[in-house]
């Protein structure tokens, strides 16, 4: 007998019981529901929450790819650099390597396996006790958690991060569709305020590399951001930060990996332009005030010199996590505004607060995170508002009519 009739005899075993909604998602997990609407449907399409799921799941998969290789890549340039040898002349310069995917996928690996094990263990605990189906939700979650952590990220400290993230930001709402905080972008927060050390700095970017070069004052693994922020100069130019080639957070370098995958999920009708378009018209339209000459006047007359008001307002759509969170965070279909007014107002403001973060904030120059977290919050008061402009909108056009 195959594991599918073991599976449908459990799922008919325990029916009815406490473990139902387990057996249900590991037989939803493994096969397409055998189950069909038993009332009218409104719409009818081939697309459900899995399938969508599924599809943003393929749309990471590059950025997962690419965070392996780049994770061994930063690893042994951080050891050539600490021995003095140059980029350009670097032994581990090629960068689609067998060494390069052997250390990255040791340090990248088990972080998504810690975060799909905990994240899922939460969910089937909670799915019991409360008596709910699983959702599908997490899969998306436990992808994104490991992209945007640094490469060391000790794993008892991201399972407890997903603990805290899956049932604060996520159950305690009510689940899959309730939540107001986008669930992964909670994790992240976690850590930041509750392990500042561990996600900043420059020594926690590059998979231990102080340990092997064993000159810890020679390693510089810090990211352009955090240059900047302290007024440092960078070695990489605009194409290392557009293809990737630079430390960061696991599968948030590479912006052109991240656009093909906003580009994808476009296309698949799953994430919103409207959000991705607006977002980069907030990010620009804020470095441009600062590259103003208002703000040169400033900088000039400024005691400090803030480095990221000086950069080219085009440069920081390459830099830190502001492509991977407009792309895969702010478009969340369940914590963004709803409807299309609001998408551009919701995600103009993402890209504007982000850069004001990243300029006034030395201490946290990536902002792009806190900036959708507090959009999250206020994405019902903007649709509330669009909606209440259509209102009035039409009663005027309908007193017009009657009059």
């Amino acid at each position: 007998m195959g594991l599918k009739s073991n599976l449908h005899n459990l799922k008919e075993k325990y029916k009815g019981t406490k473990m139902a909604p387990a057996f249900n998602a590991i037989h939803t997990f493994l096969y397409l529901p055998n189950e069909t609407t038993h009332n009218g449907t409104h719409i009818k399409a081939a697309d459900d929450l899995k399938r969508t799921m599924n599809t943003v799941i393929m749309a990471l998969v590059p950025c997962l790819i690419f965070g392996i290789f780049n994770a061994g890549y930063q690893h042994y340039s951080a050891i050539d650099a600490a021995a003095g040898v140059t980029r350009e002349v670097s032994l581990f310069g090629n960068f689609l390597t067998w060494d390069n995917f052997v250390i990255g996928a040791w340090t990248v690996i088990p972080l998504v396996l810690v975060s799909y094990g905990v994240g899922l263990l939460i969910e089937f605990i909670f799915a019991v006790i409360k008596g709910h189906e699983v959702e599908e939700g997490y899969l998306v979650t436990g992808m994104l958690v490991p992209l945007i952590v640094p490469i060391d990220t000790p794993l008892w400290m991201l399972a407890i991060a997903v603990i805290f993230g899956v049932v604060i930001g996520k159950e305690v709402f009510g689940g899959t569709g309730m939540n107001i905080l986008n669930p992964a972008l909670t994790i992240r927060a976690f850590l930041f305020f509750a392990y500042p050390t561990w996600m900043s700095g420059d020594k926690v970017w590059v998979h231990q590399a102080v340990e092997k070069a064993g000159t810890p004052d020679a390693i510089s693994g810090e990211t352009i951001l955090g240059s900047l922020a302290q007024n440092n100069t960078v070695g990489y130019d605009w194409m290392d930060m557009f293809f990737g080639f630079i430390p960061g957070s696991v599968g948030e370098t590479s912006t052109l990996l991240i656009l093909l995958g906003g580009l994808f999920l476009i296309f698949a009708k799953i994430g919103s332009w409207r959000i991705m378009v607006s977002s980069v018209l907030g990010a620009i339209i804020m470095g441009l005030i600062f590259n103003g000459v208002v703000a040169q006047e400033w900088i000039s007359s400024s005691s400090k010199f803030y480095a990221l008001m000086n950069t080219d307002f085009w440069m920081h759509l390459l830099l830190g996590g502001f492509a991977f969170g407009t792309v895969y965070m702010a478009t969340d279909p369940v914590t963004a505004s709803q409807t299309n007014k609001g998408k551009w107002i919701y995600g103009f403001l993402i890209g504007f607060i982000s850069i004001m973060i990243r300029v006034f904030n030395p201490a946290y120059p990536e902002g792009v995170m806190l900036a959708i977290l507090l959009m999250n919050v206020f994405a019902p008061t903007i649709d509330h508002y669009v909606v209440q402009g259509n209102v009035k909108r039409r009663m005027k056009r309908l007193k017009v009519k009657t009059a």
